[in-house]
């Protein structure tokens, strides 16, 4: 996984560099710094699961035409449900706690958030297996357990954020 907030940091320039001298302003940059970070990493996260939205309108298109009009209420659910997630992840607030914000993030909480962000990464991987078994099921007795599968596995995406959204919630 690319590290956003180093990539971010490594890219400050010269006034950056100026401003991390002053008292103070450091500890401001590196926050608004990790808020840019965030906000990369769930576009990222969101732009990798919309690849996959695009994957199942397609099957949508493939099941209508190929007889398996009895199982697109299902696959619409699925897609409805991922859409809701890629909706959620990327209007969330930005960052991990401003100078002014109530809720300060700490290391360790980031290194939570972290380890939600890789897992929600990871599951794409899982999410694009599962449309690929719904695509090689079309047409046959296996796709009502495909489209199950992957109803379940969107449904880890969810459970996922909600977990990274507790780690904020109990600060």
């Amino acid at each position: 996984m690319t590290d956003y907030y180093d990539k971010i940091k490594d890219s400050q320039g010269l006034f950056g560099k100026i401003a991390g001298m002053i008292p103070g302003f450091n500890g401001y940059l590196d926050r608004e710094q990790r808020r840019e970070a965030d906000k990369m990493l769930r576009d990222n996260i969101a732009n990798r699961y919309s690849e996959q939205l695009g994957r199942i309108s397609n099957l949508q298109v493939q099941m209508l035409s190929s007889g398996g009009i009895d199982y697109l209420d299902d696959l619409q659910d699925a897609a409805t449900r991922l859409q809701r997630f890629i909706d959620t992840v990327k209007t969330a607030a930005h960052g991990y706690a401003g100078l002014f914000d109530a809720i300060k993030v700490n290391e360790p909480e980031l290194i939570k958030l972290y380890q939600f962000d890789l897992a929600m990464l990871e599951n794409v991987g899982n999410v694009a297996s599962a449309v690929d078994n719904v695509e090689s099921s079309v047409g046959g007795d296996g796709l009502p357990a495909a489209l199950r599968h992957l109803s379940s596995v969107i449904g880890e995406a969810n459970t996922t954020y909600e977990r990274r959204k507790e780690v904020l919630a109990t600060k």
